[in-house]
């Protein structure tokens, strides 16, 4: 490490804590000197003021300077209007992307969904409730990398008549006579949904977690009132329990689809977007870093952005009206 960098890190360590004491003694200096009611009216814009000042400098300065880049060329130097645009949506990789993204946008939530709420109500009422839940929500601990680095070992090929290391291969071929290994991260499209199930794994704990809780909040006398008018399970399920459920089923819907929209660690580290496997983040990826064409980047994450605030709005709307 530099001295140049020490500095620089004791600077940081020591100046922000200095510079925020100073602010706060300064402003509280000034506040009371203020009479009357105008102080209460003052004093929470004296708190929220260095954090309007990080919100603009670490938000809206980086979204609005992106959406400018995304109308300029490859090394922003001139305006091409909406050529980087007209690129995203007939641009063949682009095309792939976009497809992929909404193949994954279907099948991870509604799997991810559908398995986390059948798992929490399936283990409700079990003796060792709390100890499933912990071993189906463990791969949430693991990062997406080494998740998919671990996948990677799964899906391992070796021709047939060899010996399998990967564990998929290895399964398959010894519970399945005449299995043929398959090349699971290599033949299209199946490594798309290989790369699916990896992300399933990991977010079905997630899900079953808050669709628990939810469960839990739905009164025990209300399910053994149906029970006792003759509701079998199955009625009550659908019935009683999705009803009640709905508003936290929404909420683990859109927070899955803000994932789904941003995935990109899976696909980098298993395929990087090769053989059919691209998605929209690790092709903006792709451009910013391997092509240095910061329009064709700019104008894919205002393209992400875009897609991404109508569930950010939902989300929003939802939590208002459970305070409501």
């Amino acid at each position: 490490m530099s001295i140049k960098t020490l500095l620089l890190a004791v600077g940081a360590v020591v100046g922000v804590p200095a510079v925020l004491i100073a602010y706060v003694r300064l402003g509280e200096g000034l506040i009371g000197k203020i009479k009357g009611k105008k102080q209460l009216n003052v004093r929470p814009w004296l708190w929220l003021f260095p954090a309007f000042i990080l919100l603009i400098v670490f938000l809206i300065y980086p979204v609005v300077n992106t959406f400018i880049l995304s109308f300029k060329n490859a090394s922003s130097s001139s305006f091409v209007g909406l050529k980087n645009y007209i690129f995203i949506f007939t641009n063949h990789d682009m095309l792939i992307a976009l497809k992929n993204n909404l193949l994954w946008l279907v099948f991870v939530t509604l799997l991810t969904i559908t398995l986390g709420l059948l798992i929490a109500v399936l283990t409700d009422r079990i003796k060792y409730e709390a100890v499933a839940k912990a071993f189906i929500f463990l791969p949430m601990a693991i990062s997406a990398v080494a998740a998919g680095v671990i996948w990677k070992f799964m899906y391992e090929f070796k021709p047939k008549g060899t010996e399998q290391i990967g564990t998929v291969n290895a399964f398959f071929t010894a519970v399945v006579p005449n299995f043929e290994p398959k090349a699971w991260l290599f033949n299209p499209p199946i490594n798309t949904y290989a790369l699916m199930i990896v992300y399933i794994w990991m977010w079905t704990g997630f899900c079953m977690v808050i669709l628990s809780a939810g469960l839990k909040g739905i009164p025990n006398s209300l399910l053994e009132a149906a029970r006792i008018d003759g509701a079998n399970e199955w009625k009550i399920f659908w019935k009683i329990i999705i009803p009640t459920m709905s508003s936290t089923i929404i909420v683990v819907a859109t927070t899955m689809v803000i994932n789904v929209l941003k995935v990109f660690d899976i696909v980098y580290v298993m395929t990087n977007g090769t053989l059919g496997t691209e998605v929209i983040a690790n092709r903006m990826y792709k451009e910013m870093f391997n092509f240095h064409d910061f329009g064709k980047a700019s104008a894919i994450a205002v393209v992400l952005l875009l897609a991404i605030i109508p569930v950010m709005l939902v989300n929003i709307k939802r939590f208002g009206q459970r305070r409501g």
